[in-house]
Formats: C-alpha cells, sequence, structure tokens
C-alpha cells in the first residue's frame, strides 16, 4: 500500500492530508489545520509525529511562484522548443532586470486551444532562496515533491475529458486554475484572498484559530433572504474580498476562447457557508460548487465532506506525491542519488513480478547466470566489468551531486555577498554626498565668521580712534585753541575701508593759534590729506573745521 503525506504551507498555517492507496482505492487517513506564530518547521515536526509519518514521502507546495505563458511551434523538436522557452524566458529577465541564475524553472506543455499550429508552454518559475526555505521545513524527511498548488489542486476534481472549468483556491492568496479540454491551461494569481480576511478579524479576536472558526460559522445570505448583519458583524471584511474575485472570475469567463461550464470553490474562504450561492448569483449561467475531492465517496456524511474541503490543497498535493495525475515535469524537488537507487528498486521488483507470472504456451529459453563452482575468464571479465561501470556510474553520480551542491551554495553566497556589497556601496555614496553637503556648509560659515571678525576689529578700531587721535594732539595743540568737536565722517560704519574721514571743530582768538594747529597735524601725520575750511569769525572767536583721515 502506498501512501503520502501532503502540506500546504502559507506564513500563519499549514494544512496536512495522509492519504493512501491500494490499487485505485483511496483513503484519507489523518488530516487538519495547524496554526503556527513564529516557525513552520516546528508545526509540520509534530504534524510528521502525530500521523506517524516518519518514513512516509510528503509533497509540498511552491512559494510566492510566477507562471510565465510562451507559444511554441508544434512541428518543432524537443530540444528546440526547450531553447525557445529558455529564450523566451531570458528575455522575460532582461526585459524586468532580473537576475536569470536567482530563480528555478520549471515548464509544461499543453495544446493551444486558439492556434492548432502552436502548443502552450506553461513555464513556473520560483526564487532560489523561497525554494530553499521550503525544502528546508522537511529537509531531514522523504521529501518527494514540491508543486505549484495552482497545477496540483486540478487532480483533486472530476473532470471530464473535454470540459471547461475554473477552480478558485481561495487560500493564502488565491489561484484561479483554468482547465481546457481536461487540463490546465493557465493559472492567475491574485492578492486577494484569506490572509487579508483572517488578519482584520484576527486583530479583533486576537486569535488566528477564533478567526477561522469564525469564517466558517459565517453565513453569506443571498439577495433573496434579509441578513442580520450584528449577528455577523465579520461579514464586512468578507464581502469586499468575494466580491472583487467575482468580478475578476466574470473577466476570465468573458475572455475566454471556449464556453467556461463549471466554477469550482476550494481553499479557506469555501469553508464560510453558502459561498457557492454567492458566487452562483454573479454567475448565473454557470455551475458554481464547492469542491469535493474526487477520492472522497459519495456515502460520507455532509459535515466530514466540509472538513476534507478544508485541506483540499493538502489533499491535492498529497495525490500529486502518489503520483496520479501529476506534470513530472512540474515537479521542484530534484531526484536525489538515493531516490534513483529506489526507483531502480522499484523497476527491479516490478520486473521481477513479471517473469514470476505464469503463462501459458512454451516455456521461455532462459540465460542462466551462476555464480557456483570455478568461473571462467569471459564470467570473471564480464563480471569485472559490470563491478567497474556499477562503480564509475556511483563515483560520478555522487561527485556530480556534491560539486552541484557546491556550485549552487557559492552562487548563492555570491549573489549575497554583491547585494551586500551593492547596500555597502550605496550607503557610502550617500555618506559622501552627506559630507560633500556638510563640507560646503561649513566653508560658507567660516567665510561668514571671517567676515564678521573683520568687521568687528574695524569696528573696535574705530572705537579706539578717536582717543588715540585725542591722545596724539593733546601735545601739540596750543593752549589758546579749543577743540569744540571731533566725529567720524564716515558714511557707512559697517564697512571694511580703514581710511576713515576725521572731522575736527576748533576755535581759538587768534587765527595764528588755529593756522599753527592745522600744520601742526599735517606735519606730524596725524591725518592724511587733511583740508581745512576758512575761518569764521563770531565775535572775537574765529572757527575752523578740519578734515582728512586716519593714517
Amino acid at each position: 500500500m502506498q501512501n503520502c503525506l501532503g502540506i500546504y504551507i502559507e506564513n500563519n498555517l499549514i494544512k496536512y492530508a495522509k492519504v493512501s492507496k491500494e490499487k485505485n482505492d483511496y483513503k484519507v487517513e489523518a488530516f487538519g489545520i495547524k496554526f503556527f506564530d513564529a516557525d513552520a518547521g516546528d508545526a509540520i515536526k509534530k504534524v510528521i509525529e502525530e500521523t506517524y509519518s516518519f518514513n512516509t514521502p510528503i509533497s509540498i507546495n511552491l512559494a510566492s511562484e510566477k507562471y510565465l505563458y510562451f507559444d511554441v511551434f508544434s512541428l518543432l523538436s524537443k530540444n528546440d522548443i526547450q531553447k525557445t522557452v529558455q529564450t523566451e524566458y531570458e528575455a522575460y529577465c532582461d526585459e524586468n532586470k532580473y537576475n536569470q541564475n536567482a530563480f528555478e524553472t520549471r515548464y509544461a506543455l499543453v495544446p493551444n486551444v486558439e492556434n492548432k499550429e502552436k502548443i502552450r508552454a506553461i513555464q513556473v518559475i520560483v526564487n532560489k532562496l523561497e525554494l530553499n526555505k521550503q525544502k528546508q521545513y522537511v529537509e531531514k524527511n522523504n521529501l518527494i515533491r514540491i508543486m505549484p498548488i495552482g497545477v496540483a489542486i486540478a487532480s483533486i476534481a472530476k473532470l471530464e475529458k473535454k470540459e471547461n472549468t475554473l477552480i478558485v483556491n481561495m487560500e493564502e492568496k488565491t489561484t484561479i486554475t483554468t482547465i481546457y479540454d481536461g487540463q490546465v491551461y493557465n493559472v492567475e494569481t491574485l492578492d486577494v484572498g484569506s490572509q487579508e480576511v483572517l488578519e482584520k478579524i484576527n486583530r479583533v479576536e486576537n486569535s488566528l484559530s477564533k478567526a477561522y472558526e469564525i469564517c466558517k460559522d459565517t453565513t453569506i445570505y443571498t439577495s433573496n433572504v434579509i441578513e442580520d448583519t450584528k449577528e455577523q458583524p465579520y461579514l464586512e471584511y468578507i464581502i469586499p474580498n468575494l466580491y472583487a474575485l467575482s468580478q475578476r472570475i466574470q473577466e476570465i469567463v468573458a475572455e475566454s476562447p471556449v464556453k467556461i461550464g463549471n466554477v469550482y470553490l476550494t481553499g479557506t474562504l469555501s469553508v464560510i457557508n453558502n459561498i457557492d450561492l454567492y458566487f452562483q448569483e454573479f454567475l448565473p449561467s454557470i455551475d458554481c460548487k464547492v469542491l469535493k475531492p474526487n477520492i472522497i465517496e459519495e456515502n460520507v456524511t455532509q459535515i466530514n465532506i466540509k472538513d476534507y474541503i478544508e485541506v483540499n490543497s493538502a489533499i491535492a498535493l498529497a495525490i500529486q506525491g502518489l503520483g496520479d495525475n501529476v506534470v513530472q515535469s512540474l515537479n521542484f524537488k530534484k531526484i536525489s542519488i538515493s531516490d534513483r537507487f529506489k526507483k531502480l528498486g522499484n523497476i527491479e521488483l516490478k520486473a521481477n513480478n513479471k517473469n514470476g507470472e505464469k503463462k501459458s504456451g512454451k516455456p521461455k529459453k532462459e540465460i542462466n547466470f551462476s555464480f557456483k563452482g570455478k568461473l571462467n575468464i569471459l564470467e570473471l571479465m564480464l563480471l569485472r566489468c559490470i563491478v567497474a561501470i556499477i562503480l564509475i556510474n556511483i563515483i560520478f553520480i555522487v561527485f556530480s551531486k556534491i560539486l552541484y551542491k557546491q556550485m549552487n551554495n557559492k552562487q548563492t553566497e555570491i549573489e549575497g555577498l554583491i547585494s551586500n556589497e551593492n547596500a555597502e556601496i550605496a550607503k557610502i555614496n550617500s555618506d559622501i554626498n552627506s559630507l560633500n553637503s556638510k563640507n560646503t556648509k561649513y566653508k560658507a560659515l567660516i567665510e561668514e565668521l571671517n567676515a564678521i571678525e573683520k568687521r568687528v576689529s574695524s569696528i573696535q578700531k574705530r572705537k579706539n580712534a578717536i582717543p588715540n587721535l585725542l591722545n596724539q594732539i593733546m601735545y601739540v595743540i596750543p593752549e589758546s585753541v579749543q577743540l569744540v568737536s571731533i566725529q567720524s565722517a564716515t558714511e557707512n560704519p559697517n564697512t571694511d575701508n580703514e581710511n576713515e574721514k576725521i572731522t575736527i571743530v576748533a576755535q581759538a582768538n587768534d587765527y595764528d593759534q588755529l593756522g599753527y594747529f592745522i600744520a601742526r597735524i599735517k606735519l606730524e601725520g596725524y591725518l592724511n590729506n587733511t583740508v581745512s575750511s576758512s575761518g569764521q569769525k563770531n565775535g572775537n572767536i574765529v572757527s575752523v573745521t578740519i578734515e582728512g583721515e586716519l593714517p
């Protein structure tokens, strides 16, 4: 009996389902939902312990993947198709300034319903950092599948060969999977989903698990029924998201080149009561219904079916792990050496079973290779060749795996170093610009301070100019001459002009004494460019004005 544990991982919750298969009969042995705050790895470890899945194959989902679509001529060879897809991918990376080596890619081919001469390549790309993060959650377990949920979800729907269907998976983000003629044709990812609804309710209730239970207990009333908003206060958080989804679904249906017959609803938000009736009102000509896993028996009670529907994504991943309806080319789990040996062992086992079957008619002639007795030269040479070939293959595979792993690690390390160096260079450039700006500012301040210092020095000099002048001329002024006034005649005292004008008004009874005084000022050089006015007599007093510049 085969079994597989499907684990669907989101930011704050995981969904799990352990599915077993015996011939064509399936059974969901365990399933559930777990919420976590910090590390998904701890929650997954608990799930593995609770479901006794220590050696069970595990299948998980991709995270943050993108879907690209290219049209390729159907007459091209396999190698030419691969080169064409690679060229289109490189052009996409160049156009969006992406580093090609930062992504892991896979692609699948489907018939093109719009152009029969071409085939449609669906390429899935994911950042290697996101992929490695997903792997680390179950790196110590038997991981066999990493699948894009937008493709994997189609494996649990009952699809006819010519059926055209939409599967709306309303998880953390919503994926709308378009299926034409029973094959996945397009996957669109929308940011609208359960994450926004649960976060808004969580802000009020302070519990994600309680927010989830509130969604399960919420009923959407149709337009024919009056809704009681008092009993369901959280509808205001739910309806806008569902309305946005309904509008996009209507657009996809209108743009579809073929007629869409069914819309299946699944994911976290599908647990809301009457959600199928809500979408049916927007799509009256299409059958809208909640997606029931095709492996569930019809006689299961309605309550159990709703519980199964909660974990549809995990069931779909488990079905992929069992190898049913799987698109092997979209598996992002690389086959390890141990996986190769397991596969070879299975092939050998099947071959032995076929040889052991009894068939009617004449028995086949068999070539027996026996180790009894002494080996002849031919047998010995043949045995040595077989052992040598096996050893060479094992050594080559081991070293290739080690080398490839080291190359990937170095590539990741180099990309991280380049990113850090670019960040540091950006910081240095920012610091240089800041220093240049401050340097310019400091130079301006220094120039301003020098000008102020010079101006203060000039003012100080002018302040002491007249006292110094008086101290000098006191020794040469005649006793009969009196100084009426002495003042600075500079028009702008704040200028840096050092040749300050001085005006002296002097008077005496005798003009000769004034003339002697003027002559001594010129002779001693107390003032430069000294000029004097003609004397003015007022009664017995003669006054004169002397002007000059301080030396």
